[in-house]
């Protein structure tokens, strides 16, 4: 369910009459959302620093851009930083490290990466080589996740752990792995659960790994509020822990009980939510080690979030923390209750995949038309003879429109314009009359905008108005396919021009995209002041190529679209950083995405045959006359060709 729309506010560029790069990273919050990842050039182009280093490498995104073209890679195309990737499972390995040391705790991390967040392979194997030194392992909640996790994570001393509600092939596999020397353990959601696996345990001759999932009391806020508390999804009571721990004792198999797991949201905005949590699992970890439940590790599970809106606050999109807050409270609390309770320290695991991915995507897309709501135009609104006296009054309102009485007659305009439809209804108002009171309504409201964008008092409905007329600027993608989050919940993604940023934006704009569904659209932005109705693009200009960026789409935004309206996936550029090289990158792959036959063949449609369909009834009019031989033949090429095309708009 979507999330309520956000007040309209406004984006003060009025105010600003000495536009610089700086203001570009104010209004679209580059500094805080980009995490040292992303800077505007003199230029006004965004760049990448992938390494986040002082004399590093900067990738200026309009060169990708421009390389792109070279190479004829169509857009709308995802853009992978692998570097980014690379230096965030880098950033969270060392945080712990580093506060584990500073803490004198005395276990370890072993953080796993959890696949369903991003399962493109190319992903998956960045994550688990960069981790490599690290022994980060990763995370599966499915089958054929479990069964790419056995095929990448070929690093012994790294943790695979079985997440999700499970079948006894599933169960299978898990022990398959721990016959392959790996790690594997299989985290308990349901009792049943564990019965299965341990009778499936004796038949094989093999003993498991065994985890048990807390259903902890607290609970996050936010869209993933409902992972814990007592009516969550996954877990078990503290009673089905307890039975769990005495079963294992009667088959004397406790020593296979490893892990306590718990999780409590993918996006924790509250930092407070992160210390209860943590406080609870401690406490119940420390009591089962004193039921004889030896324990070795102390699965946190996900829940870093992302600061998504630039806020750094606890709103649903955003973080009110750093990494480093986060990491201080798991390890500082958790060594705190151990000390307390006479335990020993148990080794850390995190299932942090959103904080691992986010940044090191987006989606770029040109802009390719602007749908301007009530555009002046020039229809005649000229006074005729005997017109009816609603345009007259309508154009007297024109006349007395003034800074002071805007309110007044956007009152008033509104009324005759109400009062002109019902007229029409009833034949009294012509359709020439019509369209020119339509013209002066809506040169009225542009004038009305534009005082109430200098007035600080202005009326809520002036600046809902001022909302309504924004400009659509029609986007060469699919948000379903895209950016899914943002229509199924309300997601906030960071949205801006790749270039252009030197100057001052004009134009207050929401995005369509090129779906025939009304929801295919971005109407909610970030700003310095919270969540907004517009973002601030600049003016589209006749022949000149216009870019613009979503970013953060790292987490499930890549793997969650879906084929709505057959568009498929997007091309993919993947992109590593190259001090020697001029550009400071190289474009190491690219993965092009469906052509329309690929699309419809997953539809269970079969596109040679409905070639071969298309071609005889071309064929048919050929031999009728209502079709030129040669142009018969073109007008097959055409359609053939097509189903070999890219799903999306060509320039």
């Amino acid at each position: 369910m979507k999330t309520p729309q956000p007040q309209t506010r406004f984006h003060n560029l009025d105010a600003i009459d000495d536009w610089s790069t700086q203001h570009a990273d104010e209004i679209y919050q580059i500094s805080r959302w980009g995490e040292g990842y992303f800077s505007v050039n003199d230029k006004g182009d965004l760049c990448i620093n992938p390494t986040r280093t002082q004399n590093g490498p900067v990738i200026n995104m309009m060169e990708i851009v421009e390389e792109m073209k070279n190479k004829n890679i169509p857009f709308p195309t995802v853009i992978r930083f692998h570097d980014i990737l690379r230096s965030q499972v880098a950033v969270l390995n060392k945080t712990f490290r580093g506060t584990i040391e500073e803490a004198k705790f005395t276990g370890s991390y072993y953080g796993v990466y959890p696949i369903k967040v991003n399962q493109m392979r190319e992903v998956v194997e960045e994550i688990v080589d960069a981790g490599g030194p690290y022994n980060y392992g990763l995370e599966a909640g499915s089958k054929p996740e479990l069964m790419a996790a056995l095929a990448m994570n070929v690093n012994q001393n790294s943790l695979t752990v079985v997440n999700g509600y499970k079948d006894v092939d599933l169960l299978r596999m898990a022990l398959l792995g721990n016959q392959l020397g790996r790690k594997v353990i299989v985290v308990v959601e349901k009792y049943s659960e564990l019965l299965d696996l341990m009778k499936l345990s004796a038949e094989v001759g093999v003993e498991p790994m065994i985890g048990l999932r807390a259903k902890i009391s607290t609970k996050s806020s936010g869209k993933w509020a409902s992972s814990g508390g007592d009516y969550a999804k996954f877990g078990l009571t503290i009673t089905e822990i307890l039975q769990a721990v005495k079963y294992l004792k009667s088959l004397d198999k406790a020593h296979c009980l490893k892990l306590l797991h718990f999780h409590i949201g993918s996006q924790i905005p509250d930092i407070k939510t992160i210390k209860d949590s943590i406080s609870e699992g401690a406490r119940i970890y420390a009591k089962l080690y004193k039921e004889g439940a030896k324990l070795e590790f102390f699965d946190v599970g996900g829940g870093i979030g992302v600061n998504y809106d630039g806020t750094r606050s606890n709103s649903p999109s955003s973080i009110n923390y750093t990494t480093q807050d986060y990491v201080a409270d798991v390890v500082y609390i958790l060594k705190q209750i151990c000390d307390i309770e006479d335990v020993p320290h148990p080794n850390i695991v995190s299932e942090s995949g959103r904080a691992i991915t986010a940044h090191h995507s987006c989606v770029i897309t040109n802009v390719f038309g602007a749908l301007e709501i009530g555009a002046a135009n020039n229809f005649n609104t000229d006074k005729a003879i005997n017109e009816n006296i609603l345009v007259t009054n309508m154009r007297d309102l024109s006349t007395e429109l003034t800074e002071k009485n805007y309110q007044e007659v956007y009152n008033d305009a509104l009324k005759l314009k109400e009062e002109s439809v019902s007229a029409f209804k009833f034949g009294i108002l012509t359709l020439d009359e019509r369209a020119k009171l339509e013209t002066l309504y809506w040169k009225i409201c542009h004038r009305i905008v534009e005082h109430a964008s200098k007035d600080e008092y202005a009326q809520d409905e002036i600046m809902a108005l001022k909302s309504q007329m924004a400009s659509q600027y029609m986007c060469n993608l699919s948000i379903f396919q895209s950016a899914p989050d943002t229509w199924a919940i309300g997601q906030i993604l960071p949205v801006l021009p790749l270039h252009k940023l030197h100057e001052k934006p004009t134009e207050l704009c929401t995005l369509v995209d090129i779906t025939c569904d009304s929801d295919g659209k971005l109407d909610t932005f970030l700003s310095a002041d919270g969540p907004t109705n517009t973002v601030p693009l600049h003016k589209l200009k006749d022949g000149e190529d216009y870019f613009i960026g979503l970013f953060m789409t790292g987490a499930y935004q890549d793997i969650m679209g879906d084929n709505h309206n057959c568009f498929g996936r997007l091309n993919e550029v993947h992109i590593f950083c190259d001090d020697d090289d001029p550009t400071d990158f190289y474009i190491e792959e690219v993965i092009y995405g469906n052509q329309a036959s690929q699309v419809l063949s997953t539809l269970q449609y079969n596109p040679e045959t409905m070639a071969q369909t298309v071609k005889a009834l071309v064929d048919t009019q050929v031999k009728r006359g209502k079709i030129r031989p040669r142009e018969g033949v073109d007008l097959t090429d055409f359609y053939e060709s097509c189903l070999k095309s890219y799903t999306y708009l060509k320039k």
